[in-house]
């Protein structure tokens, strides 16, 4: 007997009591991936043979970090993501004996909104990184101290003359990881030539240290559910919020997508690449349940025949892979290939 034959057959004994207790897959994580991965599970459920799968938020960090917790029926079996694993992630999971592959199912927006009451803002990625980082050069350009901006127009007088009052996510959020990295470290630090000069004398080459997100009220955690900064934005005329584009899709009666560097957010301009903030959507499904918890590969397989350019999760706001990535993902899921550190550096 092979020493994987061997293994699997320990694992699949080791979680045949527990497994009898849960006959479904069991999902969680971003709250982006969410409705999607509803939409999906929906679709399976309707599948006699198997029980819908359910599908909890709870943000990326906890998708990432529940896959990884151990094996066992007591834990996820897969882990939905808006933001790409990290080295550091990845190591956890192989501390606790887990392997994992990742998937990529879409691509998303990330919008700055605000209420349709509201005039629309314009405003460019470099601006609203330096309106929300943490830290910005001091007048003479010589060292760091804290964001000092209490209104839009005193970045640019173009700018309304309004409190920046920004609704988003919190630390756990894979939305709030790939905007601080998108705006604030690479539209802001990585373009503007001070903080790029002084981003490089505190040793931050890349400039990291410029995703931190204000505390002094600029910027205000809403916890994991979209929906509610939403409901913020209606009630709050001046308030803006950020998340993916899918909920702005779903609720475009009533909030607008700020345009940045001149492009609005929408289906064609994110898919077409024109719209810079947007970021990939990522599913991770544990080897060592796969074929012992009934559905996950069903499951898998429920997601190729949604994806596509027609299909309902683009019409539900999801971005669609290209053919190419399409066919590379049903590859994954076939071969299952074992996610490495070195799959992770770009």
């Amino acid at each position: 007997m092979s020493f994987r034959t061997l293994f699997v057959a320990v694992v699949t004994l080791a979680m045949t009591a527990p497994a009898a207790a849960r006959d479904y897959v069991s999902l969680a994580g971003s709250s982006t991936v969410f409705p999607f991965a509803t939409i999906v599970a929906e679709k399976l459920g309707q599948n006699p043979a198997f029980k819908t799968p359910v599908v909890e938020s709870g943000g990326s960090s906890v998708g990432k970090k529940g896959v990884c917790d151990g094996t066992g029926t007591q834990f996820i079996d897969i882990g939905n993501a808006s933001s790409r694993m990290k080295p550091q992630e990845l190591k956890y999971c192989e501390g606790n004996g887990v392997f994992v592959t990742e998937i990529k199912v879409g691509y998303d927006g990330i919008v700055l909104a605000n209420s349709k009451k509201a005039p629309l803002l314009q405003i460019s990625r470099a601006d609203l990184g330096k309106a929300l980082t943490a830290e910005v050069p001091d007048a003479s350009g010589t060292k760091w101290i804290p964001n000092p901006y209490q209104k839009w127009s005193e970045l640019n007088a173009a700018y309304p003359d309004i409190a920046i009052r920004v609704y988003g996510p919190p630390t756990t959020s894979g939305t709030r990881a790939s905007f601080a990295e998108l705006i604030n470290q690479k539209s802001y630090c990585g373009e503007d030539k001070v903080a790029k000069a002084l981003s490089m004398e505190r040793g931050d080459k890349k400039g990291k240290k410029c995703r931190a997100m204000r505390t002094d009220g600029a910027y205000i955690e809403a916890g994991e559910q979209d929906n509610l900064i939403v409901q913020k934005l209606n009630e709050d005329e001046s308030a803006f919020g950020i998340f993916g584009f899918s909920y702005l899709d779903q609720n475009s009666d009533t909030v607008q997508g700020a345009e940045l560097d001149g492009v609005l957010p929408t289906f064609e301009a994110i898919g077409a690449g024109e719209y810079k903030a947007s970021r990939a959507l990522y599913f991770y499904v544990k080897h060592a349940h796969v074929g012992v918890v009934p559905g996950i590969a069903e499951y898998m397989t429920e997601w190729t025949k949604h994806w596509g350019d027609d299909g309902i999760l683009s019409d539900a706001g999801m971005i669609p892979l290209s053919k190419v990535e399409r066919k590379e993902m049903i590859d994954r899921m076939n071969d299952l290939p074992v996610l490495k550190e070195g799959d992770l550096i770009d």
